[in-house]
């Protein structure tokens, strides 16, 4: 909670009292600032504009989703973990939640405290103050351990035994006891925890908590991806038991739906079927040419209910975690690949939604009702695709009049409304990795986009605006997914990038998506198309759940929640009992319980899936350093996708993988990072590596365990700009201004963020993807 400062004077600040009022409350809503200062009307519009202002000059930070407090601040009470240890022994936390470049408070001693001393890895709750040293943190509660574990690879000497941690950005390296080190061998993956004690100087100390694996078992990746993002795994007895006990549906409560020939399209190795799709020409005079689209989707609220331990883990989850040989699912598998997959031939409960659409693409209407389907058929993308494309096998033959091409016409009537309301239109190229039948990694491929896979996503989203709309029109709570317009620092570093390749973007002109799509048309044919595209991908903001409704900016919608994934989505699931107490469909609707927590769910859905998303990133880049394992030494193309002052990251055309050059290898002379330029600039000659260009590289080194491609530039460098300053002096392996570095200055620069990944943002839309 924010303390309280002085009352201020009447009136609109300027913005050195506005930051001065933010210093010593800590962190306030736009309201409290307003009520604070006796801001009404016209001056309330002022003190928003000023708060823009200042947001964009880097000068406010947000705090949470409304709060501001001053750019590199810390609350006055916040969770704090124990993250660092000097030479003298003082104890640095951070915030939990905080940024990597968040400023870090020294620990102050506390003599009148009980019990033990915080050791790193203490989860702590501080009152953080401000001295002329800077930041201090002072002991309130100690809070729950957790975070002093480390996951890493054992490395054996016939001195030492250690523990090399698989985080790259880690310097966790663990001293074990020999003691302890008798059964280990070289390679064993294992979970330990640093030990607290008197070690001032030399390695932190260790003990082995499990051995959980081996370093060149194929499943590494997923096994080290799931321990080290804390991916809950397995089920409980007493959900396995709870899944166990369900009985199969029956029409009690339900309309009979099993006539109406629905059928799954989904991926072909998929084995959970929670969505089925069918169309139909609108037979009533009024519409014509006019089609109806079904979507009807597993009932998993009829068997996972509020308050049983199915519910409880569900919710913990969150959501389903997919990784290239495994998957964490939501539901144990008795449920989702049993009684909530709409398996084909096979009555299963569902809650769907007729929905109507006008000739011009536009819905008119829709209704939903708890029914008894049964699949038609089941086909893969690629099947139906095939089929559609003139050459049906055996299974989409026999349906292609009755079911495929009403399906594609109906969906082509559908595309006139998306494409008036202009969704943004990026392209996310993906690779997938196939694994061989032995476990190891047979090849990594590109993910086709087929427009079977665009006809799903349609439906899909129609589906869940008509979920959203509903639960609004019956004024009943819903958890939103929301994604905001893209920020306006976010809107200043495109047209920076965008004028160093002569595309005008006015700085003061609305983000829109069709502004987007408008740009990257422009650019699709010419040589800048997939970094605009990629960096048009960065500007977007992440989508996110929440009970308030602030739209959906990628999708140009005003209303949207997930629906249509309940088997694999704790918030589709809140969504579907959010429409079976809206429209009286039964007893085991949302609950006043529910309602209330509401936010609280919608903070944790979002956690988990973004815990899920760094788990599946971080074991695909560990499965492509494996399969480029033997390749080192090797020459790949690529493009430059990232220019940072620590080097260059090239995303490789065979793998898309990402690898850094870093700056320290890039040449004799000294480079700097002009960030308006999104270029290394070399001090000497003025020659640039520029975002976006295309390069020949080689690969250096390829890290199975942690992921890391290093990798080293081959392709020389472009003139210098003649319309360019002077170029400054820069640090070789540092990036950063003044004279190059002499003596025994070390190179090598800061570690990458993000584990040495670019960053990203809205991703691609298509089914199965987080939209």
């Amino acid at each position: 909670m924010a303390k309280t400062p002085k009352r201020p004077t009447a009136g609109l600040p300027d913005k050195e009292t506005l930051i001065a009022f933010l210093r010593e409350a800590g962190e306030a809503e736009k309201a409290d600032i307003a009520r604070a200062f006796g801001l009404k009307g016209a001056e309330r519009r002022e003190l928003r504009e000023m708060l823009k202002e200042l947001e964009a000059e880097g000068r406010l930070g947000k705090r949470g989703r409304k709060g501001f407090s001053e750019a590199g601040a810390l609350p006055p009470v916040g969770v704090a973990d124990v993250v660092d240890r000097d030479a003298d022994g003082e104890l640095y936390v951070q915030l939990v939640k905080a940024a990597e470049d968040a400023p870090r408070a020294i620990l102050m001693p506390d003599k009148g405290a009980k019990g033990p001393a915080p050791g790193l890895g203490d989860r702590l709750l501080v009152k953080f103050s401000r001295s002329a040293d800077g930041w201090e943190a002072r002991l309130v509660k100690r809070l729950d351990a957790g975070t002093n574990r480390v996951l890493g690879v054992i490395r054996k000497s016939a001195r030492e035994t250690r523990v090399e941690p698989v985080d790259k950005r880690s310097k966790d390296v663990l001293l074990i006891p020999q003691s302890m080190a008798g059964e280990l061998r070289d390679g064993d993956l294992v979970l330990a925890a640093i030990e607290k004690g008197e070690h001032r100087y030399g390695p932190k100390r260790g003990k082995i908590l499990e051995t959980i694996g081996r370093e060149d078992d194929p499943r590494a990746a997923s096994l080290i991806a799931i321990h080290s993002h804390g991916v809950p795994t397995g089920f409980s007895d007493a959900v396995e038991r709870e899944a166990l006990d369900q009985a199969l549906p029956t029409l009690k409560g339900r309309e009979d739906l099993r006539e109406v020939p629905f059928i799954t399209i989904d991926p072909a190795d998929a084995r959970d079927h929670d969505d089925a799709v069918y169309a139909q020409r609108d037979e009533d005079p009024k519409n014509e040419g006019g089609w109806i689209i079904w979507v009807a989707i597993a009932d998993v609220a009829a068997y996972v209910r509020p308050g049983t331990a199915l519910d409880r883990e569900a919710r913990e989850k969150g959501n389903s975690t997919y990784f290239p040989d495994r998957v964490e699912p939501m539901l144990p598998e008795v449920l989702s690949n049993g009684l909530c997959s709409l398996k084909e031939g096979e009555n299963r409960a569902c809650l769907a939604v007729r929905m109507i659409f006008d000739k011009a693409g536009r819905k008119t209407g829709h209704r939903f009702m708890r029914g008894l389907m049964r699949s038609h058929a089941k086909l893969s993308y690629e099947q139906a695709q095939t089929a559609i494309d003139g050459q049906p096998d055996d299974a989409a033959g026999p349906i292609m009049d009755a079911i495929l091409y009403p399906l594609w016409n109906g969906y082509r009537c559908m595309l006139k409304g998306r494409e008036k309301r202009s969704p943004l239109a990026i392209e996310s190229p993906e690779r997938k990795v196939l694994m061989d039948p032995g476990g190891g990694i047979g090849a990594i491929e590109p993910r086709h986009s087929l427009e079977a896979h665009r006809l799903i996503e349609e439906m899909m989203i129609q589906a869940n605006v008509c979920a959203a709309e509903t639960l609004e029109q019956k004024r009943t709570p819903l958890i939103y997914r929301v994604h905001d317009a893209p920020s306006q620092e976010k809107i200043f570093n495109l047209a920076d990038f965008l004028h160093t390749i002569a595309k005008p973007w006015n700085k003061g002109e609305p983000a829109t998506t069709k502004r987007f799509n408008k740009l990257l048309d422009e650019t699709r044919d010419g040589p800048y198309a997939e970094v605009v595209n990629e960096v048009v991908l960065r500007t977007q903001m992440q989508a996110i759940y929440s009970p308030e409704n602030v739209g959906h900016f990628g999708l140009n919608l005003d209303r949207y929640a997930h629906f249509t994934s309940p088997i694999r989505r704790y918030s589709d699931l809140i969504v579907h009992r959010g429409l079976i107490r809206a429209l009286g469909l039964g007893s085991d609707g949302l609950t006043d319980r529910e309602i209330a927590e509401l936010p609280a769910i919608a903070e944790q859905v979002t956690t988990t899936e973004r815990r899920s998303m760094a788990a599946e990133r971080d074991a695909m880049d560990r499965y492509i350093a494996a399969f480029l394992e033997d390749r080192v030494g090797a020459t790949f193309t690529g493009r430059i996708t990232g220019v940072t002052r620590f080097g260059l990251f090239v995303r490789l055309d065979e793998t898309g993988a990402d690898g850094l050059i870093p700056v320290s290898t890039l040449g004799s002379e000294y480079f700097t990072h002009d960030d308006r330029a999104h270029a290394l600039v070399g001090e000497r000659t003025g020659k640039r590596f520029t975002l976006g260009r295309r390069v020949e590289v080689k690969l250096v080194e390829a890290t199975p365990v942690t992921g890391g491609l290093v990798l080293e530039m081959l392709s020389e460098a472009e003139p210098r700009d003649p319309n360019a300053p002077a170029p400054r002096y820069g640090i070789r392996g540092r990036g950063g201004d003044g004279p190059p570095m002499r003596g025994k200055g070390r190179p090598g620069g800061p570690k990458p963020r993000n584990g040495g990944k670019p960053a990203g943002g809205l991703k691609g839309v298509r089914k199965g993807k987080r939209r």
